[in-house]
């Protein structure tokens, strides 16, 4: 594999930074987006939803999707498991311009970021997860454990395309992704899987001891 040079680097670092900015302002600014000005209690939300922990892994994993698909002209779809990991899936569409494309008043200005963080999990605004709202998106994620299957129908739907999965500590949990481990086709190994744990409480795919998940795992693309 060949390293990225020091300007490629550069610019996915920016992205990357720009795109873990935006996340964050959603979860916690009410007002003063840009921070322009010292930062006051009138400035932050009063509720607080969106997991800060997960978003910059996402917005990792998303930015170097993006890259891959740029240089190798793949056709890739990116299925968010982690619900409360909305906040990047928004980040990343609106820093790409798909937001502003289909929401104009979210412009890509001071004003359009305080409507993008302000709206953010607050009445009449958007939801926490990556809802039917966020362009592209085909799975809220969440607890429901819906990621894997979601990535396996669209692989299935389309021989050609590559999914990229990244399944949520608390979606681990639940039978329905349980049961999506099991799929088997050769369609789904196109299909990458990536799980995630918060490190106070792994997911069960991470108490996996032996040769329990190496049993239910496909074979790499």
């Amino acid at each position: 594999m060949t390293p990225l040079s020091p300007d490629e680097l550069r610019k996915i670092d920016a992205y990357w930074r720009a795109a873990n900015y935006l996340s964050i302002g959603q979860i916690y600014l009410f007002d003063n987006p840009l921070l322009s000005e010292p930062l006051r209690v009138e400035h932050i939300k009063p509720r607080l939803l969106g997991h800060w922990g997960t978003t910059p892994g996402l917005n990792f994993v998303y930015v170097h999707l993006n890259r891959v698909i740029k240089r190798d002209d793949l056709n890739m779809i990116y299925i968010c498991g982690p619900g409360h990991g909305g906040p990047g899936m928004v980040a990343n569409t609106y820093l790409e311009g798909t937001y502003s494309e289909m929401f104009p008043n979210i412009t890509q200005d001071a004003e359009g970021m305080k409507r993008l963080f302000t709206q953010f999990s607050f009445p009449g605004g958007i939801p926490s997860h990556a809802a039917s709202q966020t362009p592209g998106s085909i799975n809220e994620g969440g607890e429901l454990g819906y990621s894997l299957l979601h990535a396996y129908g669209a692989v299935f739907d389309n021989p050609d395309l590559i999914a990229a999965c990244v399944i949520g500590d608390g979606e681990a949990e639940t039978g329905p992704l349980a049961t999506g481990w099991h799929t088997r086709s050769r369609p789904a190994r196109r299909l990458f899987r990536i799980s995630v744990s918060r490190s106070p409480i792994p997911a069960v795919t991470a108490r996996c001891r032996g040769k329990t998940m190496p049993s239910i795992n496909l074979p790499a693309p």
